[in-house]
C-alpha cells in the first residue's frame, strides 16, 4: 500500500475520532511525521505483548474522550484472545494482519487482513490476531479510557 494510502487513512481515523470533540487538536501528520513521534513498548490500549510498538496519534486511550495509536506488530506475533471496555475499530496500514473473534486463539476462525483492510472490535467482545514473516501495522481508534482483559489471566503478558 502506498504512503499516500497510509496517511489518507491515518487521517480518516483522526478525522472520525475528531468529530467526536469539537475542541479536539488539529493535526495533519504525514507518515514521515508519524515515524517521528515518540514510540513506546505495548502501550494503553494494545495487548501487552513484547515486541508490539506503540505510537499515540490522537488523545490519550488512558482518558476519557476519542483516541488514535498506531500498533506495530513485528514478524510472528501471538495475542492471546482479550477484550477492551471501549469500542474501537482499525484500519491495517501495512503487512498483513490475522485477525479473529472468540474466547480462544483459533487459527481457524482467523481471517487475514492485507493493508487497507477494515475491522472492528466491539465493546466487550473477545479476539485475538496474529502476524505472519511480514509483521503489521495497524491504526486503532477508541474513546478512552480503554482496557485489555484476556480472557485466561495467565495469557496477560508480565511487565
Amino acid at each position: 500500500m502506498s504512503r499516500r494510502v497510509c496517511a489518507s487513512a491515518a487521517f480518516a481515523l483522526i478525522a472520525v475520532a475528531g468529530a467526536a470533540s469539537a475542541q479536539g487538536p488539529m493535526l495533519r501528520l504525514t507518515p514521515m511525521e508519524i515515524e517521528s513521534l515518540a514510540q513506546g513498548g505495548a502501550g494503553p490500549g494494545t495487548s501487552g505483548v513484547a515486541g508490539i510498538r506503540t505510537t499515540t496519534l490522537y488523545g490519550d486511550p488512558r482518558k476519557a474522550g476519542p483516541y488514535t495509536i498506531a500498533l506495530r506488530a513485528p514478524p510472528n506475533v501471538r495475542i492471546a484472545a482479550h477484550g477492551h471496555r471501549d469500542e474501537r475499530t482499525a484500519i491495517v496500514v501495512a503487512g498483513v494482519w490475522r485477525f479473529g473473534y472468540g474466547r480462544k486463539a483459533d487459527e481457524t476462525l482467523v481471517k487475514t487482513l492485507p493493508p487497507g483492510s477494515f475491522y472492528s472490535e466491539p465493546a466487550g467482545v473477545e479476539h485475538f490476531a496474529m502476524t505472519g514473516p511480514e509483521g503489521a501495522t495497524v491504526y486503532i481508534s477508541g474513546f478512552g479510557p480503554t482496557s485489555t482483559d484476556y480472557v485466561e489471566a495467565a495469557d496477560t503478558p508480565k511487565p
